[in-house]
């Protein structure tokens, strides 16, 4: 027998009544008043009527909504035991590659975010004037870290960060996206042998996804400079760099037209810069592909393009070393759109299974991402002193959806169970199906799957039986 569906908690509200002042005498009998604060009758009626607005008094008196803010939600017992694993998971691969951790106020200066995300600044939280500071919401913990860095002069740190942050985003919680969530950040600060900080964020990013089994998974990386050089052989001004990985960014999630469109149609591309990106950024592969392009009779004669080759290819040496290139795709469709990065950018997806028409896997996104930001600390220093950075982000709320949507199963702890008593229990605690084998069934080699409500029955190929589950429980 199978539930599906999320956790619930119930909750009571009892109503207030009034409240109650001292007993006074009023002609021999004892009367009960409600007690009203001392001050002029105006101002109790100017409180009354503020209080009756907010209550919502215009619609009768009704309580108020007893809802969560769009994009964010409660979690019972069961989700936070799940989510303390998780973490914990995380957290241990962190300090196996000896991280300490810090925290962050979750309050920003205004000033502190702005100008950091690109197109995102737009998503983030600002908050009303307090005290005389423009403040706002931390929108990841990337940019704290820099102004954390800045601010105490510290130019060397491996250190890892796990807490909450706030996006003015449209939430899809179907796919893991809120506008408050966790999110479980390892950074490298300081001055190494190139490339050397970057493929242990690689390794790191594979050991936490193997170890939490999701599933199989890709690590796509490029560099900035690679993509900003496609851009200037291109013919793009230098000025729509930024603006240009943005768009090419959304090639993840709408087809080569769409982008081309948007190229055009948008941000005033000519359909023949268009199409020339379009040759670039639509290409993958691993190392042969940076041999490619390490020859490519344009990109070769770009000194950015050529930094982010020659890099590239160290990087994958790297990689060959750590034995896990088989899980790398050089990608240059990957942009990842925040202002700040600068050199090597990587993300990680889970792939969906072959011949399962079952989005869960892509729907989620992308499960853990990052780059190297080596100009960042600079902005907050008063002499603009750079320390060269590298980190990683793990999707900690996207990872924890993904487990949240697998099919749950459950069988009746009796013994020798009738039946209809076991469909009885379905019926009564709103399991939706059930998988019925008997010894006609394992003859045949199917299962009798039960619709709880409508009492329906189909027999189901055994080896078909996960996929027919999962497209009737699809919301």
């Amino acid at each position: 027998m199978l539930r599906m569906g999320p956790l619930a908690a119930a909750g009571r509200l009892l109503p207030a009544g009034p409240r109650l002042g001292p007993p006074r005498p009023s002609g021999g009998r004892v009367s009960l008043s409600r007690s009203r604060p001392p001050g002029p009758v105006g101002d109790r009626g100017l409180l009354a009527r503020q209080v009756r607005a907010a209550a919502g008094s215009a619609g009768g008196g009704r309580s108020p909504a007893l809802k969560t803010p769009k994009g964010t939600r409660d979690h019972p017992p069961a989700h936070v035991a799940l989510r303390d694993r998780l973490l914990a998971a995380v957290v241990t691969c962190f300090k196996r590659h000896g991280a300490a951790a810090i925290d962050t106020p979750v309050l920003e200066l205004r000033e502190t975010l702005t100008g950091k995300y690109g197109e995102d600044t737009k998503l983030i939280y600002e908050l009303q004037d307090q005290g005389g500071e423009l403040l706002a919401l931390r929108y990841d913990l990337t940019v704290p870290f820099a102004r954390y860095l800045a601010m105490n002069k510290i130019t060397n740190m491996k250190r890892y960060h796990v807490a909450k942050v706030y996006r003015r985003d449209n939430p899809a919680t179907t796919r893991g996206r809120y506008r408050e969530f966790y999110q479980c950040d390892f950074d490298i600060a300081g001055q190494f042998d190139p490339m050397i900080p970057d493929a242990e964020c690689l390794k790191i990013v594979h050991e936490i996804l193997s170890d939490l089994q999701l599933g199989d998974f890709i690590i796509k990386v490029n560099d900035r400079r690679i993509l900003n050089g496609v851009f200037a052989v291109c013919g793009i001004p230098e000025s729509k760099f930024i603006t240009m990985c943005s768009t090419v960014d959304k090639l993840d999630k709408m087809p080569w037209e769409e982008v081309r469109s948007e190229m055009v149609g948008e941000k005033g591309l000519s359909p023949e810069a268009a199409d020339h990106i379009g040759e670039y950024v639509q290409l993958h592969g691993g190392l042969d592909l940076v041999e490619q392009l390490l020859q490519d009779p344009k990109l070769s004669q770009n000194k950015l393009a050529k930094e982010g080759l020659g890099d590239m290819k160290l990087l994958f040496e790297y990689l060959t070393l750590f034995g896990i290139t088989g899980k790398i795709s050089f990608d240059l469709s990957l942009a990842r759109g925040l202002d700040y990065y600068t050199g090597v950018i990587f993300e990680a997806v889970l792939l969906q299974p072959e011949n399962d028409h079952v989005e869960e896997p892509v729907s989620v996104g992308s499960v853990a991402g990052g780059g190297r930001y080596d100009g960042l600390v600079g902005m907050f220093d008063p002499k603009g002193r750079k320390v060269p950075c590298v980190g990683v982000s793990i999707g900690i709320e996207r990872i924890f959806s993904i487990l949240e949507q697998r099919v749950k199963a459950e069988i009746l702890y009796k013994k020798d169970p009738k039946l209809l008593k076991q469909l009885q229990y379905c019926e009564d605690t709103g399991i939706p199906l059930a998988a019925i084998i008997g010894e006609q069934e394992l003859t045949d080699g199917v299962v009798k799957l039960r619709d709880v409500a409508t009492r329906e029955e189909v027999d189901i190929p055994r080896e078909k039986l996960v996929d027919e589950i999962r497209r009737r429980l699809e919301p």
